[in-house]
């Protein structure tokens, strides 16, 4: 019997598990599907993502004659026997070929697929688990379209999972009962590959034994096994994710390196990174804020590395900045003055913004007054003059107030000594 794997493969675009920037209603690579007029295209993506399964939908709908290689096993004398169809009954249509770990191929090997590709007679679907850029010839990129693929989310994976128990059931196994804790550790576990899922899936299923009443189960401890990896209690829309995330940024609030390098590795092993991103730049912002104003920085660069890299290398950066958040001096004077700020024009009548600061630049706006009395701070000794920004209703209103911490201090000692001679 064939692999799970095999045997759940979609046979439609609808049928496909994600890539919806792909794949969903009025995206690139769908239109050029349904029109059937299939350009040479790279799939570029993480194993176990939907790359063949595409180039098998597509081959489908276009009548082509279909050709599989492998680049790790192919070579040049595959390539000819291919172009020595082309001109048989059975290609009428033209070759589409569909050429796996297209990197492992060399230039020659690349190369003498070009004339075939510029004429037409041959559609190329190259895939790669490679960026592209660094390992497929100009010559070949130039002449194709690449589409990324990316790595499937866990609500996804577990979509294929819980079709898989279905196949499962009506192909033999009419008594498997399965654990929704289990099939979710499944998905989870599976990295974003829904090949690799499936096969554990495959693997629970035989080695649970049935019982008297030919009852199967597979829970949570066969999964465990199955896939060589110990479940968490993680829900990603129940209480305990929400007690992660809220432990994580309590954490790095409270200045505990340790602590928040744990929830981290647990949002992380959950498959959550973009919670933990999230979080993490809030913190960045909101808890270390103005005490130590490149935090955010740091956060956002650590943020954009680690979706560049994927797991596992994405743990570096993430943990390089969670530590530096959770170890900065804290402030929250920059979250108090906005709030308050809010909360004033939810509340009050807070007037008219004063006409000496209100644009005046276009004709008609010295007959308003627009702009009239305006002082140019850098017209003035240390580029500061005191004049009134906040509307009359309001002008005494203090927002901001210097955090007790050695940035603000010395900010605040700045501002206090320019304001003293100003005046």
């Amino acid at each position: 019997m064939n692999p799970l794997a095999d045997r759940i493969r979609p046979k439609t675009l609808d049928e496909v598990f994600g890539q919806e920037h792909l794949l969903g209603k009025g995206k690139l690579l769908r239109k050029i599907i349904e029109k059937n007029e299939v350009p040479n295209m790279i799939f570029y993506g993480p194993s176990g993502v939907g790359k063949t399964t595409v180039a098998n939908i597509i081959a489908g709908r276009t009548g082509k004659q279909i050709y599989r290689l492998n680049a790790t096993t192919a070579s040049v004398s595959d390539i000819r026997d291919i172009v020595k169809s082309l001109d048989s009954f059975m290609t009428m249509n033209g070759v589409l070929l569909y050429l796996d770990e297209i990197q492992h191929f060399n230039k020659k090997q690349q190369q003498s697929l070009l004339e075939f590709m510029e004429n037409g007679k041959i559609t190329l679907i190259a895939s790669t688990t490679e960026n592209p850029y660094f390992y497929i010839y100009n010559a070949v990129l130039s002449r194709s379209v690449v589409f990324e693929f990316k790595a499937l989310g866990t609500e996804d994976i577990l979509c294929a999972v819980r079709r898989g128990v279905e196949i499962l059931r009506t192909g033999g196994y009419d008594g498997l009962v399965a654990e929704e804790d289990a099939l979710r550790h499944i998905a989870v576990s599976a990295g974003g590959d829904v090949r690799k899922a499936l096969n554990s899936l495959e693997i629970s299923v035989l080695a649970a034994s049935p019982d008297a009443d030919g009852k199967m189960l597979l829970d949570i401890e066969t999964a465990e096994q199955a896939t060589q990896k110990k479940s968490m209690r993680f829900d990603r829309d129940g209480d305990s994710h929400y007690d992660i995330l809220s432990a994580f940024q309590k954490s790095m609030r409270g200045s505990d390196p340790d602590a928040a390098v744990h929830y981290l590795a647990r949002l992380l092993e959950g498959g959550d990174m973009q919670s933990a991103i999230r979080r993490m730049l809030v913190c960045a912002a909101e808890d270390v804020g103005l005490a130590y104003p490149t935090a955010l920085t740091v956060a956002k660069a650590a943020a954009d590395t680690a979706l560049l890299l994927g797991m596992p290398e994405a743990r570096i950066p993430l943990a390089e900045a969670v530590i530096l958040i959770a170890t900065a001096p804290k402030s929250n004077s920059a979250i108090t003055a906005i709030d308050s700020a809010m909360n004033d024009l939810s509340q009050l009548d807070t007037g008219e913004i004063p006409s000496s600061i209100k644009d005046a630049h276009y004709s008609g706006a010295a007959r308003l007054g627009r702009g009239e009395t305006y002082k140019f701070p850098h017209a003035y000794p240390k580029h500061y003059v005191k004049q009134q920004y906040l509307p009359d209703n309001i002008k005494n209103r203090k927002y901001y107030e210097f955090g007790d911490n050695k940035t603000e201090k010395a900010a605040e000692g700045y501002w206090a000594a320019i304001r003293e001679k100003s005046e």
